[in-house]
């Protein structure tokens, strides 16, 4: 019998964001839990068990399985703390005949700019020569070192991304594969100095969509293994931010070269489609105030789902300022004020200040007065099958039309459920703010009548030349001129 070791570690790292990760905001499995925990979900865990127990000569070594909400910087500490652990464990397990590790790819230390690469440099060291897998997201910051260490990386093929359980699944066949024999990967990469925002992203239909077919396609032909478009989080601004093409076909290197340079030249000759077209926050409120039906707010800049705190107030502070006369939900990130909703109790109402504890350079705490609609604990479960945990979380009413769901720590404020488990129902509201560039799409898209990116203020801002990059690799599109191609 083969065994076969897996771990995970993902988040997604704004360094924008002042407010750092730390141990405690990961969510970790040990050993034999991942497998209970992950049955029955959506992600890539799940998808990997069920294609490893399709062969009964595979067992599977559980080792850890940490996840965080994408938020700031780890701090270094913590993250080698983090980093002990996996491989602790990891040396614990050996030895194996291989191993799947569940990667974002886009994590930052205060100081440690490729926490990935080195978490796979140092499992390759303890496990030496086995076949060794490994898939990202495809907002992954492709390192030197991930190419090194792994034989084959698989990326996600959606955004929104809605394939973590089948690159779960493709990655495990890969290894499997690898296991047989049947398999010697040739790799191709082709680095483009371009960073993307846009609808245009939009794999069902953006253009971004046809890229992605083209890698399904090249991945379904006798010879291919794994290809994808990796086009980095441009909110994790380290030295090796950029896109890259990635191609790993089974011992045909020319193939994989012509397949990667064919998926640049079309990324690079369509890359002004790729820029993100944004609504002015006073033109965004007069849309939601005469459309009928409800509207969705893209509030990408402040999105928890990329990486950004979650405190913003700015479209609040808007709807406030211009008195909205509809019903709006929306959501912030602020211990100070839970704590003094808890300390009020239900059905007390209070002034306090709203959003900028996390980010007072961009929010200034907005005064208001609240009604404690609700107290809880803030647990809850995702629409893929994962837990969610908000830490203590109040339900305030702010007038009687805007409803705040506050919590103490980040959540993805990406579907319907995150609001729904407050007993918020967004079909009940004329207006919801979500904090996500276009993963709530797949939630909202089938309820919504207007759906608006709203362009404020934030640490994740698809308005990339409104944020202080100072490492990525430059010049790049679109923050320089005369970028030069790929090819």
């Amino acid at each position: 019998m083969k065994r076969l070791l897996l771990a995970e570690l993902k988040q997604e790292t704004a360094t924008f964001n002042p407010a750092p990760t730390t141990y405690d905001d990961f969510r970790i499995h040990r050993g034999e839990e991942i497998r209970a925990d992950f049955h029955n979900t959506a992600t890539e865990i799940a998808g990997a068990l069920d294609e490893f127990a399709l062969d009964a000569d595979l067992q599977v070594v559980p080792t850890v399985a940490a996840s965080a909400v994408s938020g700031g910087p780890i701090h270094e500490d913590d993250l080698g703390r983090l980093l002990d652990e996996i491989l602790e464990r990891v040396r614990d397990a050996a030895p194996v005949d291989g191993a799947y590790i569940v990667l974002h790819g886009a994590m930052a230390g205060e100081s440690e700019m490729d926490p990935e690469g080195r978490l796979l440099v140092g499992i390759r060291e303890i496990l030496r020569d086995v076949p060794l897998v490994a898939s990202l997201d495809l907002h992954a910051v492709l390192t030197d070192r991930m190419l090194e260490s792994a034989d084959i990386l698989v990326p996600y093929h959606t955004y929104p991304h809605t394939d973590h359980y089948e690159t779960g699944q493709r990655a495990a066949a890969n290894l499997r594969r690898l296991l047989a024999g049947e398999a010697k990967p040739a790799v191709a990469r082709i680095p483009m100095h371009m960073l993307v925002r846009g609808d245009e992203l939009l794999t069902a239909t953006g253009l971004f969509g046809e890229a992605m077919r083209m890698c399904q396609k090249i991945e379904a032909e006798p010879n291919g293994l794994a290809a994808g478009v990796l086009i980095g989080n441009p909110f994790t601004d380290v030295p090796a931010l950029q896109s890259n093409v990635i191609v790993t076909t089974n011992g045909d290197a020319p193939s994989a070269t012509a397949s990667a340079e064919r998926l640049a030249k079309f990324m690079w000759e369509r890359r002004d489609r790729l820029v993100a077209e944004l609504t002015s926050l006073e033109e965004a409120i007069d849309i939601a105030t005469s459309d009928e039906g409800l509207t969705i707010f893209s509030d990408a800049a402040d999105a928890t789902a990329s990486g950004a705190p979650g405190d913003s107030n700015a479209i609040l502070r808007g709807l406030l300022e211009r008195e909205f006369p509809k019903r709006a939900l929306l959501s912030v990130v602020d211990r100070p004020a839970v704590e003094a909703a808890f300390d009020a109790g239900i059905g007390a109402t209070l002034d306090l200040k709203l959003g900028g504890s996390l980010d007072p350079d961009r929010h200034t705490p907005l005064p208001v007065t609240a009604y404690v609609k609700s107290l809880s604990d803030g647990d809850f479960t995702y629409e893929d099958g994962t837990h969610g945990q908000g830490g203590r979380t109040a339900v305030l009413r702010v007038g009687q039309q805007i409803h705040v769901l506050a919590t103490e720590r980040s959540v993805y404020v990406v579907g319907r459920k995150v609001y729904q488990a407050q007993g918020l129902d967004p079909t009940e509201f004329d207006l919801v703010i979500v904090k996500s560039p276009n993963g709530f799409r797949t939630h909202y898209e089938s309820i919504a009548t207007r759906i608006v990116p709203v362009d404020v203020p934030g640490a994740t801002s698809a308005n990339l030349r409104s944020l202080p990059y100072e490492r990525c690799v430059r010049p790049i599109f679109p923050l320089d001129e005369n970028v030069s191609p790929p090819l």
